[in-house]
């Protein structure tokens, strides 16, 4: 059947199981939304207010449905405009798909109206990127994208379409469901070396990493973990592949981390890192972190093991798969003395759920969010300190219920990921947590939330700084706030009701239950303008290039 390029793209990305897609129309992608209307009953396209916003929608879709993700945008700007977003899904291993339309082929070199080379922005940021000549390449190109972007160490890939090669023609071949690349296998000796490292490990620590969450692999790290008696602390992308109220957990690692997560980590004899990269927020001085303890290094991705940290040991292959064969080989451990010295130091260093009673407090309300969201409720941050209180203190539960930038550390990607996340899980909550910096970035999505009637509530932490950098002013650079204290005058709840949603101002701390309550039960976007002191700070915090020892509690 003769089909257009642009009709070809619609049916491969149906082809592929794809559901919904982000993005904004433009001229050169104009045949492909022409297609896409004429399918508008099999594909759900969801036009946000800006191509960043679409790229952290696509985003967020992915991490909370372990879907890939896919976002579409025109030619020049629009390409450029999600740069930002598809570096972001590098950094955390997304599955990400976009697609960007071009000038003609004609025109390409010419410095054409809106041409930009995307392929060679996107090469350092992508797992790969394609640009479609020949509208024959065009249904393999994306079937082979998605084997690409969910095979191995997951991430975004880039495909290009010049807008001629969309209008042509040519005969359709049905592509089938892509399925990724056999996943690596360690060999029996690397097991057998590694169980012998597990049996003689009086002091055994788990570290788990975004591995874990995007493999899918926590109820295997919790029955691993039991098996060989050894406590768990897991990066920012590890946080929910273990329920915080499991006995062997024991938190955050690293700048931000628990006490007790470093203290294990400079203590232990034996650190198993699974799906983990040892980023210099984790291990601030690499020559010293854990320099008692054998490495086994547990990772899909080669190029991870003994990159940041030297591994002694490793396992190349995908950690459900490794976690499960190592369990059902382990012996039975408690190691108890090791794990009763640690849940006892957790204990004495427990953080307060709640430091005011006079005023309000990001603690206090995070303390609270829980019971009025619910255990399967998706958690949204921005960046800056509300994120790393949110990793500090949330009580998550269950998997992939926490989404954040965590190694690109992207500002406004909160607002769009929300959106993105409440897409995929329409019968779920979903709350962003942003600070007044991060939420100005990209408040425009606001918009989206609105006419696609999501009902995210955003609770936006009001200090009027840029509360982390303003911290680190403080600590580092000897108070002198430069261009930190922004002090604008947005008033966040007639913006809200400006865009169609619902407002609400949060100044005392006994008022938390009752308007986080009435903004779960509105069933519309609500925006929650929670005013707190800009003396506010996340301790502890291990100065950059610092051990456990040089650990800050407090101003």
């Amino acid at each position: 059947m003769q089909m257009t390029g642009a009709q070809i793209l619609i049916q491969s990305l149906l082809d592929q199981g794809v559901e919904v897609v982000f993005g904004y129309p433009g001229g050169a992608v104009l045949n492909i939304y022409d297609a896409m209307y004429e399918r508008q009953d099999d594909l759900l396209h969801i036009v946000t207010s800006h191509e960043q916003g679409a790229a952290h929608a696509a985003d967020g879709y992915a991490r909370s449905t372990g879907k890939t993700g896919v976002v579409l945008a025109t030619s020049g700007p629009g390409a450029t405009n999600l740069v930002t977003g598809i570096a972001t899904a590098y950094h955390d291993s997304v599955p990400l798909v976009a697609i960007t339309g071009n000038v003609s082929t004609g025109l390409i070199g010419r410095d054409s109206f809106q041409e930009v080379d995307i392929v060679g922005i996107t090469n350092p940021i992508t797992k790969h990127n394609y640009i479609v000549k020949d509208v024959e390449d065009l249904a393999g190109i994306v079937r082979e994208a998605f084997v690409i972007a969910n095979s191995g160490r997951k991430g975004p890939v880039l495909i290009d379409i010049p807008k001629d090669v969309t209008a042509q023609k040519t005969e359709y071949q049905k592509q089938s469901l892509f399925e990724p690349r056999k996943d690596p296998e360690p060999t029996e000796k690397d097991y057998q070396t590694a169980l012998d490292a597990i049996q003689q490990a009086k002091r055994p620590l788990i570290y788990a990493g975004g591995g874990v969450v995007f493999s899918d692999a926590s109820k295997q790290l919790v029955s691993f973990a039991h098996k060989i008696g050894a406590p768990v602390c897991v990066s920012m992308m590890g946080i929910t592949s273990m329920s915080y109220d499991d006995p062997l957990y024991l938190g955050m690692i690293g700048m931000h981390g628990t006490v007790t997560a470093n203290i294990a980590a400079r203590d232990c004899d034996l650190l198993i890192a699974v799906g983990s990269r040892f980023s210099d927020r984790v291990a601030g001085n690499r020559e010293k972190f854990a320099a008692n303890a054998n490495i086994l290094h547990i990772d899909i991705d080669p190029c991870e093991i003994s990159k940041n940290i030297c591994a002694g040991l490793s396992l190349l292959g995908n950690a459900r798969e490794v976690l499960s064969e190592l369990t059902a080989r382990a012996e039975q451990r408690d190691n108890t003395q090791w794990i009763h010295n640690l849940l006892e130091h957790k204990a004495y260093h427990a953080l307060p759920a709640a430091v005011n009673e006079e005023e309000l407090t990001p603690r206090d309300i995070l303390s609270k969010l829980r019971s009025c969201a619910g255990d399967d409720a998706i958690v949204v941050t921005d960046v800056g300190q509300h994120q790393m209180l949110t990793a500090q203190c949330y009580p998550f539960t269950l998997p992939r219920t926490f989404i954040s930038s965590c190694g690109l550390g992207t500002m406004g990607y909160g607002l769009g990921a929300a959106i993105g996340a409440k897409v995929g899980n329409p019968n779920k909550p979903v709350v962003l947590i942003t600070g007044d910096g991060s939420f100005h970035m990209n408040l425009n999505e606001l918009a989206v939330a609105v006419s696609q009637n999501l009902p995210v509530v955003i609770l936006v932490m009001n200090n009027g700084v840029l509360g982390m950098v303003h911290q680190w002013q403080k600590l580092f650079y000897n108070q002198r706030y430069a261009y930190t204290e922004i002090n604008r005058a947005t008033d966040f709840v007639k913006l809200a009701e400006s865009f169609g949603a619902v407002g609400f101002r949060l100044t005392q701390p006994q008022d938390i239950d009752q308007t986080l309550s009435k903004a779960f039960a509105m069933g519309r976007p609500c925006v929650v303008d929670c005013i707190i002191d800009r003396k506010e700070r996340v301790y502890p915090i291990i100065p950059p290039g610092g051990t456990e020892a040089d650990m800050i509690y407090s101003d």
